[in-house]
């Protein structure tokens, strides 16, 4: 399965978008969709793939965050478990 994981745009140069992903900066190639600065996008193998309207990528990021939260209680509570 493959995931495309949503960010914003935070410079362009030429071809080469700087996204960042929460706090993590990464460069993307941006040949393949026309995106500036500000941008929501989808990012897939180090590939801009699309740009995503507000609504979109709220969403999109609630839906990471529900499952980044969902893991970290599933570590918790295993640790928990092997504690006792």
């Amino acid at each position: 399965m493959c995931v495309a994981i949503p960010g914003t745009v935070i410079e362009k140069k030429d071809h080469t978008a700087t996204v960042d992903f929460g706090g993590t900066k990464v460069d993307a190639e941006a040949g393949l969709v026309e995106v500036r600065e500000g941008d929501r996008v989808l990012v897939h193998a180090g590939c801009i793939i699309q740009k995503l309207d507000q609504k979109e990528a709220n969403a999109m990021t609630a839906l990471f965050q529900e499952l980044e939260d969902a893991l970290a209680e599933e570590e918790e509570e295993e640790g928990r478990l092997n504690a006792l």
